[in-house]
């Protein structure tokens, strides 16, 4: 007798752990990390203190955030055998030499195998400077170009810009750059983060989670909705060609990027602190076109939200990226970069309580099979 069970795919609805976290109520478009409303973050933190507050609990003194900021611009620095892996693989797709160089900086990493909170914690603070540097060090090498340094007195947001470009970037431009980081951090049992839990749960390291959760956001499904939408802003050209494009799309059975979220059923919350600043970067660049092409698209896709179908993050983020000139094809690796921070929470609250992720599967197959042998068979 065989026991009918219930099957939710994609473990969709299940709560498999608590989490202090983030809280993510997607009826509403509310988005909470540690007890703060993201919209007060995205208006007043930045990138350093938002990361603070996730791995540590709480929001910083101004000595505190002093000192997590002077052990992050120390960690900056990557090894030279990275940059030759990074020499090697440079041909890669951006998030597989970022998947790559973060496995081979645990070659050398002083708390590789120590899984204790505290080293988490100091690893995480690593990985978490140390990944712009990768990003940036590969753009410049496969451009034929030699890397920038890490800046010593740079924010975060800055640093990243300035060794991408090589030369200190406009306050705007860091500011954006910075909230975007932040609106990035975290986002609950996502599936690069499950995947870093999965990882964590078999008691694998820091870096081999990490690398998991790099991985997983390469999909399309889950990191790859920014460039697309930056792609199809540039095929469809100019704003009036938005309405025809989006009709094309959903009548062919297509799907128009950036629209729609897993959990969101009202707008994203963190789409409406990158829409100003996507507006106001275009004109500051003399280049409004892509703000008014993606508003347009947004309008035509207005009888949708009756479905619960909203701009998602990913939709303003892949123009933002774009007016700063940054490619299409790093989009996703600026994604990675402010998630670490929460990889690296995630991680550690899998430690403190852990135990091995394995769910099952229902079997559906044949049953009873007789075994035949091979010089038996036709």
């Amino acid at each position: 007798m065989v026991t009918e069970v219930a099957v939710n795919r994609g473990l969709r609805g299940v709560y498999f752990d608590t989490t202090t976290a983030s809280m993510i109520d997607g009826d509403v478009g509310r988005l909470i990390y540690r007890g703060y409303e993201i919209g007060d973050l995205a208006l007043h933190s930045t990138a350093e203190e938002t990361f603070y507050l996730l791995l540590k609990g709480k929001l910083p003194t101004r000595a505190e955030l002093d000192a997590f900021d002077a052990e992050m611009k120390q960690s900056r620095p990557i090894p030279d055998y990275v940059y030759q892996v990074i020499r090697l693989v440079q041909k890669a797709h951006p998030m597989d030499v970022l998947r790559t160089a973060v496995s081979a900086l645990a070659a050398t990493d002083p708390d590789v195998d120590d899984n204790s909170l505290e080293a988490t914690l100091r690893k995480g603070i690593r990985l978490t400077a140390q990944a712009p540097t990768i990003v940036a060090a590969h753009y410049r090498i496969r451009n034929g170009l030699p890397p920038v340094p890490p800046h010593p007195s740079l924010s975060h947001a800055e640093n990243f810009l300035y060794m991408l470009f090589n030369q200190k970037p406009a306050p705007e431009d860091a500011k954006l750059m910075d909230t975007d980081f932040i609106l990035h951090a975290e986002h609950g049992a996502n599936a690069s983060a499950f995947a870093a839990r999965v990882a964590a749960g078999t008691a694998a390291d820091l870096h081999a989670a990490v690398t998991a959760g790099i991985a997983t956001l390469k999909g399309p499904m889950h990191g790859g909705a920014a460039e697309a939408v930056m792609k199809m802003a540039v095929d469809i050209g100019e704003e009036d060609h938005a309405q025809e494009y989006v009709r094309h799309v959903l009548e062919s059975g297509g799907r128009v990027m950036g629209f729609g979220h897993r959990v969101y059923r009202v707008e994203d919350p963190r789409a409406r602190y990158l829409r100003d600043g996507c507006r106001r970067l275009g004109e500051q660049k003399g280049d409004p076109k892509w703000f008014r092409i993606l508003s347009r698209v947004e309008d035509a896709m207005q009888p949708y939200r009756a479905r619960g179908i909203y701009v998602n993050v990913d939709f303003w983020a892949g123009a933002i990226y774009h007016l700063l000139g940054i490619p299409e094809d790093l989009f996703i690796s600026i994604f990675a970069l402010g998630r670490v921070p929460g990889w690296t929470l995630q991680v550690m609250e899998q430690y403190s309580n852990n135990i091995l992720i394995r769910p099952l599967l229902k079997y559906v197959g044949p049953m009873n099979l007789k075994y035949i042998p091979i010089e038996l068979r036709g």
